[in-house]
């Protein structure tokens, strides 16, 4: 059996992480959901309210580690 990376940032696989990440509506509504996940309510207020800034460090972070790194 396959083992799921437990560093993936929408839990899904690298190619579907990356395209789920570059498509801007599902990257600002996965990455609110997996900061409230880890419980971080704070940045997913700000996530929601500056998404264009959010979206962009998403997008870099997934391509180059395949997680959420900026999570506050």
């Amino acid at each position: 059996m396959a083992k799921k990376s437990a560093g993936a940032s929408y839990g899904f696989g690298r190619i579907l992480n990356l395209i789920l990440a570059i498509i801007p509506f599902t990257n600002i509504l996965l990455g609110i959901i997996k900061r409230v996940q880890k419980g971080h309510l704070l940045a997913a207020v700000l996530n929601f309210f500056l998404a264009p800034i959010f979206y962009i460090v998403d997008l870099i972070t997934v391509i180059i580690s395949d997680k959420l790194v900026l999570g506050m």
